[in-house]
């Protein structure tokens, strides 16, 4: 008895002392940024709280016009998607704080009064469920993991925003380069107007010679202000994505698109780092956890209450009803023949059943007829359903990183060969028509033909260029790791030691 009442004062003291936790993300939004890091390459990014701060640098990295990765590091801090999504860690560190809290403990209160008056009957109950014992291990566990995929989501969206804003900032300079080029074919156009009209005024040239060469202008004019059109949307689209209010048109874009990367590694050894990087699939591990504890949650409430504390009771006391002391003493005076007092009720008989009882109290929920077979059963499916999902992702994965290396490959192929052979050979081609035309040697038609083949091509090539640098910001997606991060970690010929999970440390705190 006494090992019981030992054990319900433990367990109300422990109450007492994990009533005063507290809720401080502040460590794992830390976490958070150092797996932002570890996928993006980006070391600020912002904290709840933060704001003036966050402010005051984008301010700053806007003032003398911003690179692709500074473009990537603004919106980091300041896309209001990703700034909601860090308040998702504060929330799923709460529930870390919660899991580890007894229960409250219950107190119950009976009074049940006489109907002939007197003292009440008194009953007191004071109980601690203490099969939180047993269950607040695995809750936490639970919390924990689920703490851990909120930060590994948080670090996905991170890991798309920033390919979002390097594809906008590269998709933006190749809009702007194309609508450049664009504004020169017109200059090109324009020119070989004029030569036309001076050939038509010299007899060398015909009326359909210069209605061509105005219809060839026309087009140019045309496609220049389709081009315009696309660079301002794809720079507002870009001022989005950072979270900026200021006149797109005023964003100052310091980098070119990038020149062309060395041969990538083979597609094996990507896959190998891919299965250590890609979030997607440490979510996928972290959720099999959730599930495997939640299996073992569910075993231990087979036994979902166990309660221990100390019961009170103090018995009713009996009213002794009204006593006329002058009737008495007149009675007792005529009996005994003079004046003679009463007699008077002895105390123990006055006061009956006035001790108090106290001892400890047990309760638990048998489980008879309801073992919890069903929720562990569920709990299982649960746990098999997480493994396949991870196993599932895992098998995507192969064939994404292949995509994603043949998409770089094919792009920056065709981009080079725009660069080194086709566009030489159309400006090349360009050059001897207007040669021969001026010489009298080449019809209008062929060096018609000969301009509109190469201004196409050097629109062709901008194009190509632009998707090139746009593939590698998908592969940075598809990764989760920076470009020359990856390859450098491509190239060692040992293989990546495994990525410790950094959600780990701040978590179980």
């Amino acid at each position: 008895m006494q090992k019981v009442i030992t054990v319900s004062l433990s367990a109300f003291v422990l109450a007492a002392f994990t009533g005063c936790a507290t809720v401080d993300p502040r460590p794992d939004y830390q976490i958070a940024t150092e797996q932002i890091f570890q996928t993006t390459g980006q070391k600020d990014v912002y904290h709840p709280g933060d704001d003036e701060i966050v402010a005051r640098k984008v301010k700053e990295l806007l003032r003398d016009g911003i690179t692709a990765n500074q473009a990537v590091q603004i919106c980091l801090l300041n896309n209001p998607s990703l700034q909601a999504a860090f308040y998702e860690i504060g929330m799923a560190r709460a529930d870390v704080v919660q899991s580890g809290l007894l229960s409250n403990p219950s107190l119950g209160l009976s009074l049940r009064l006489p109907a002939g008056g007197g003292l009440a009957n008194l009953e007191a109950d004071l109980a601690q469920n203490i099969a939180d014992l047993w269950q607040i291990p695995v809750r936490k566990r639970i919390a924990r993991h689920k703490l851990n995929q909120v930060i590994l989501q948080i670090a996905r969206q991170a890991a798309d925003l920033a390919a979002d804003a390097k594809i906008s900032y590269y998709d933006t300079v190749g809009t702007i380069q194309l609508h450049e080029i664009s504004k020169q074919n017109v200059d090109l156009a324009q020119q070989l107007l004029d030569m036309t009209l001076a050939r038509q005024k010299a007899g060398e040239a015909s009326a359909l010679d210069v209605n061509l060469s105005r219809s060839f202008l026309l087009e140019k004019q045309l496609d220049a202000e389709s081009a315009r059109l696309a660079a301002a949307d794809a720079r507002r689209n870009l001022a989005r994505i950072l979270g900026i209010t200021q006149n797109a048109d005023q964003l100052d874009l310091k980098d070119c698109l990038p020149e062309i990367p060395p041969k990538l590694p083979d597609a094996e050894r990507l896959i190998e780092l891919a299965c250590v990087y890609c979030l997607d699939m440490q979510a996928a591990r972290q959720a099999v956890a959730v599930a495997e504890s939640r299996l073992e949650q569910e075993y231990r409430r087979i036994f979902p209450t166990l309660e221990v504390g100390l019961a009170l009771e103090r018995s009713e006391r009996q009213s002794q009803g009204g006593r006329d002391i002058l009737a008495d003493t007149a009675r007792a005076s005529i009996a005994n023949g003079g004046l003679t007092a009463p007699k008077i009720q002895p105390r123990s008989e006055r006061r009956r059943n006035t001790d108090f009882i106290i001892g400890p109290s047990l309760g638990m929920e048998l489980p008879i007829f309801d073992q919890n077979q069903a929720q562990i059963a569920k709990a299982r499916y649960a746990y098999e359903q997480a493994v396949k999902t991870a196993e599932g992702l895992r098998l995507a994965a192969y064939q994404e990183v292949r995509s994603a290396v043949d998409n770089v490959l094919t792009t920056w192929k065709l981009a080079q060969t725009y660069r080194d052979r086709s566009l030489p050979l159309a400006q090349n081609s360009l050059k001897l028509s207007m040669q021969a035309y001026r010489a009298g040697q080449a019809s209008f038609l062929a060096v018609l033909e000969a301009e509109r083949f190469s201004l196409n091509n050097r629109s062709q090539a901008a194009e190509a260029a632009r998707t090139a640098a746009i593939t590698i910001a998908d592969m940075e997606r598809t990764m989760c790791v920076p470009f020359d991060k990856l390859i450098a970690q491509a190239e060692t010929e040992t293989k990546p030691i495994t990525q410790p999970d950094n959600t780990s440390n701040g978590a179980d705190q």
